[in-house]
């Protein structure tokens, strides 16, 4: 039986946080492989640091996307997010590409045809979803705040509305719970670069209507446990103050430690990567199993070999909240939808440049889009899964 009281804490990050700013090329570079061709394969992972950046991996076709586009495109998201600073400059930031073609040892194994009678998955692996009952996007609560926090500040930032905010931020929220539910804030930090000049007390009250908003009514933790800039001083940030690495904030990426997670990162990966691909199918169930009311909280695994199309094993935990055995949920979710890699990717439409938008503030719980874009939030599974029970 799980705890009744107790406080859970999740982290966020801005886009402007070096991890993240890599997630962003890396999936920019994605996105324009798949808008020249669907069936492209993409591995690319990007390192930031002072007035550089990286791009290294492998892609098929090759040269669809050439070197000096996929600069151009590194430095167009660069500017996007925001940096124009002496240590970290959308213009002036050394650029290096290092992407070549996928190897055949890998595509042998993935390929339909030549032997195989469909498509493998990417490479061996396990892929978790979570859904759960604690905000209307089905998310944990504290994840949920904390990308929201990052998400109002910057769009704030960028369209002029506040001035003082510079790229890279970083948020934590810890939530109460009693009876299993969240009902307040008990602490809450916000770290943001800000403008020089600007003391802690000036970016503390900045930051706080950004964080009163987002919290429920009555949820703002004590004023002796809201932090903001706690070690004073946060002018040089981004990639100049730390090196970034594609596929560094698994856990931000995805419930904030509520849940569990596989291992494998998202960013810059097509979708046969069943790390990406399945990692959103699992959460595409798991939602739609707490949309149909047949659990207040799910957790599903799924379980696949490389160049192995159907995934070895289906878990599904639903924590002592579930209306259903779990054992025959597992097989109506397998009747339910063809999880296969390319099932999968038929299913969500995930052959599309939609990509780029998921590399700040969350893969899930946010909404989907009309293009295509975050597909694996619809909720449109709910009754073939009841039907296949």
């Amino acid at each position: 039986m799980s705890r009744p009281a107790y406080v859970f804490t999740s982290e966020s990050v801005s886009e402007g946080h070096p991890d993240k700013v890599c997630d962003r090329i890396s999936d920019t570079i994605l996105d324009a492989f798949l808008a020249r061709e669907a069936q492209a394969r993409v591995a690319v992972e990007t390192l930031t640091t002072t007035n550089l950046i990286v791009m290294a991996g492998e892609v098929r076709p090759s040269g669809l996307v050439s070197d000096d586009e996929m600069e151009a495109l590194a430095r167009a998201a660069v500017k996007d997010i925001g940096y124009e600073q002496d240590g970290f400059h959308w213009q002036n930031a050394e650029v290096q590409v290092r992407v070549h073609g996928q190897s055949a040892h890998i595509a042998q194994g993935v390929d339909a045809g030549d032997g195989n009678k469909d498509e493998g998955a990417g490479d061996q692996g396990i892929m978790f979803g979570y859904a759960c009952r604690e905000t209307e996007e089905l998310m944990p609560a504290p994840i949920a705040f904390s990308h929201q926090i990052l998400a109002d500040m910057a769009a704030a930032r960028k369209s002029g509305a506040i001035a003082g905010f510079g790229p890279d931020s970083k948020s934590q929220v810890s939530l109460a719970y009693e009876d299993g539910k969240p009902v307040r804030a008990t602490s809450v930090v916000v770290s943001t670069q800000h403008d020089e000049g600007l003391s802690q007390d000036d970016v503390r009250e900045l930051v706080r209507p950004f964080v009163e908003n987002v919290l429920p009514d009555g949820w703002m933790c004590p004023e002796e446990a809201f932090y903001v800039n706690p070690t004073g001083t946060f002018v040089i940030g981004g990639p100049d103050g730390d090196a970034g690495l594609t596929g560094r904030k698994i856990i931000v990426d995805t419930y904030g430690g509520a849940a569990p997670h596989g291992g494998g990162a998202f960013s810059g990966k097509d979708p046969t990567k069943v790390d990406r691909s399945a990692a959103y199918a699992a959460r595409y169930l798991a939602k739609n199993v707490v949309a149909a009311g047949l659990a207040r909280r799910c957790t599903i695994q799924l379980a696949y070999a490389i160049g192995v199309s159907q995934p070895l094993s289906i878990y599904v935990d639903m924590h002592g909240t579930g209306e259903v055995d779990a054992a025959v949920l597992e097989n109506a979710l397998a009747q339910a939808m063809d999880l296969s890699p390319r099932g999968i990717r038929e299913h969500l439409g995930l052959n599309k440049p939609i990509y780029a938008r998921t590399a700040a503030y969350g893969h899930f719980g946010r909404a989907p889009d009309a293009d295509g874009g975050f597909s694996w939030e619809r909720t449109d599974l709910a009754e073939a899964i009841k039907a296949a029970l």
